[in-house]
């Protein structure tokens, strides 16, 4: 499959200070990127590089095949960009500000009632159509803000720090939303909280210092897989029962109050490996008694992988 998105060590100066440092990732159609880094780590250079705010210092970004910089105004058409606080017209009301901002985007006259309603429809906006947006609270404001983004159908989606500023049950409906455009519309979502980018991401890529440190699945991959398995029997042996079986790279002990429980999170290659390890335990005289899929620990890896370009 052709990536929607190939940049190809993206590097950005602003003056003597190095924003970008040889970046390079794809982004897959219908995939979720997640831009994982603190704050000055890049993300939002990315983006405004990728939607033709910013000219990259050296190095090229495509999006749909087309250069971001030669082909600047056909790639922002299929583009759609929500920046941190997106600035909206105060002044207007929900249903007029997405009527301008569907004449901006080029779209046809005979079109636009009906983008406009498929966007208010997709954010649910249809009870604040007639309200100003200075009287929208912060929550409805980014829904406003995404819903201007969609209305020119575009390839791909770009999210600046959606859930800034927002309740827990608006960051909550965000997460629903990210999940529910994923598939029609490719999304680049940036983020320096964990917790987020791994509820919402197929994939995350993790920036420090203006770095790319690593691409990493998230969901569904090719990576490899993580079990969590809660087994009775002496600590050691179970351990050392788990690394003998064939495609087993690395086991982590996590024991429980009693000393004679605990549970082992076991990274794995590819290869199916439950049933093995299973029988392993059985043969080996220890009590199964969960085994599961784990997440990837997103915590565990960001603070080894930003540990290792500090000691670097």
């Amino acid at each position: 499959m052709t990536p929607l998105i190939a940049a190809d060590r993206l590097t950005k100066w602003y003056g003597p200070r190095l924003a970008l440092d040889g970046v390079s990732f794809e982004v897959m159609p219908g995939e979720v990127m997640g831009l994982l880094g603190p704050n000055g780590s890049g993300k939002s250079t990315i983006l405004r590089i990728l939607t033709g705010y910013l000219r990259p210092s050296a190095g090229t970004a495509r999006l749909a095949g087309l250069d971001v910089v030669d082909d600047s105004l056909e790639c922002r058409r299929r583009v759609g960009y929500v920046p941190e606080d997106a600035p909206l017209y105060e002044w207007m009301t929900v249903q007029e500000l997405l009527g301008f901002m569907a004449r901006v985007k080029g779209l046809a006259a005979g079109t636009t009632r009906e983008a406009v309603a498929r966007a208010m429809d997709r954010l649910a906006l249809g009870p604040v159509a007639p309200m100003l947006i200075g009287k929208l609270s912060r929550g409805y404001r980014q829904r406003v803000a995404i819903a201007q983004a969609l209305l020119n159908d575009p390839d791909l989606l770009v999210l600046d720090e959606p859930t800034n500023g927002l309740d827990p049950r608006q960051i909550i409906e965000m997460r629903e939303l990210i999940r529910s455009v994923a598939g029609d519309h490719t999304v680049l979502v940036t983020s320096h909280i964990l917790g987020e980018i791994e509820k919402v991401a197929d994939r995350v890529a993790v920036l420090l210092g203006g770095r790319l440190l690593a691409v990493h699945a998230l969901r569904a991959s090719g990576d490899g897989q993580r079990l969590r398995l809660r087994v009775r029997g002496v600590a050691d042996g179970v351990q050392a029962c788990l690394e003998r079986v064939p495609g087993v790279q690395r086991v982590t002990v996590a024991p429980e109050f009693r000393t004679d429980l605990a549970t082992y999170l076991v990274e794995a290659d590819e290869i199916p490996v439950a049933e093995a390890l299973a029988a392993a335990l059985v043969g080996g005289g220890f009590g199964l008694l969960e085994m599961g899929t784990a997440p990837t620990d997103l915590e565990r890896l960001f603070l080894e992988l930003t540990h290792e370009q500090a000691a670097a």
